[in-house]
């Protein structure tokens, strides 16, 4: 509806009303400030449909006769799969206009190679949530620890630094992100097991608790720890749901809010000791979680937090 609009829903349903009353259409038409045709249009439909009738309907045609076949179209988003091909190059194959194949492929959803699983070229569905707690994702993400000192980014990849190995092992960050805030919790400890697993799972549910946030369903990988009983018991009910295998995309929130994690946090500069880069953490998650623009949301993730009781239920 343009800003001009004579009418808006709710006009319309003034509108009827008073003819409705028992007032000629003219009359009321005329102080609407629209036409009689108009007024009739939409008493029409209040006749027939009610007040549902008085929402604007979909422009779109109920039939295309000049509509690409669908045999077509299906060759079109078969290629695309297979090739990975852009619009340009397709049409050249198929002997199609650029701009037949570009509305193809976006019916389709595979417009944009950044939307297709590469390996399959199937397009990736999203998982949408409504509210805060509907769904979290749990991952664990396995990073080196940095020697004293530091590591190459300090001191440089000089032959005898390049090839001396340290033997500090490796940092488990265990990450739990709501689906629809992306509010998230990171912890770092030195394994990835069931217990520990399981620990991290009761200090994380206490966070998303302290946020009015009440967790309904849990999505994470495959991995033994999460298969365990341990685990499984420390979720006391909320529904467990797993990624299909083989498939981290499924898992794609807390997949890419790791690498968010390393670019801006873990690789951000160089640290010269382990401990100097944990120090840092916390005070990473707390912009990330309140400070830091989520394009996605459209702000940081605690502006989709509300902390009223029983706001999201």
């Amino acid at each position: 509806m343009h800003g001009n609009a004579r009418l808006t829903p709710r006009g319309r349903l003034t509108l009827v009303l008073r003819i409705a009353a028992g007032r000629p259409v003219a009359h009321v038409a005329a102080e609407m400030g629209i036409s009689r045709p108009t007024a009739y249009k939409w008493w029409h439909r209040f006749e027939a449909q009610g007040v549902a009738g008085l929402v604007d309907r979909s422009s779109r045609p109920h039939s295309c006769p000049h509509r690409t076949p669908p045999a077509l179209e299906a060759q079109v988003i078969e290629l695309r799969q297979a090739t990975k091909l852009g619009p340009v190059r397709l049409a050249a194959r198929l002997g199609l206009p650029a701009s037949t194949v570009h509305r193809i492929l976006v019916r389709a959803g595979l417009s944009r190679l950044a939307w297709l699983d590469r390996p399959t070229g199937e397009a990736i569905r999203r998982i949408h949530t409504t509210r805060p707690g509907e769904l979290v994702h749990v991952d664990v993400k396995k990073l080196g620890r940095i020697p004293p000192g530091g590591g190459w980014r300090t001191r440089g990849r000089s032959a005898d630094t390049h090839h001396k190995r340290h033997n500090v092992g490796y940092a488990y960050l265990h990450t739990a992100i709501d689906a629809h805030s992306r509010l998230a919790f990171t912890e770092a400890h030195d394994d990835e097991r069931a217990q520990t697993c399981a620990e991290f799972w009761h200090r994380a549910q206490a966070f998303f608790a302290r946020h009015g946030i009440t967790v309904d369903a849990v999505l994470t990988d495959n991995a033994w720890a999460y298969r365990y009983r341990t685990f499984n018991t420390a979720l006391d009910g909320i529904d467990h749901r797993y990624i299909r295998p083989h498939t981290p995309r499924t898992n794609g929130k807390v997949e890419r809010f790791h690498r968010t994690l390393t670019d801006e946090w873990a690789y951000v500069r160089p640290y010269t000791s382990e401990p100097e880069r944990l120090a840092a953490l916390d005070d990473w998650l707390h912009t990330y979680n309140h400070h830091r623009h989520h394009t996605a949301i459209g702000g940081p993730p605690i502006s989709r937090i509300n902390n009223l009781p029983g706001h999201y239920t």
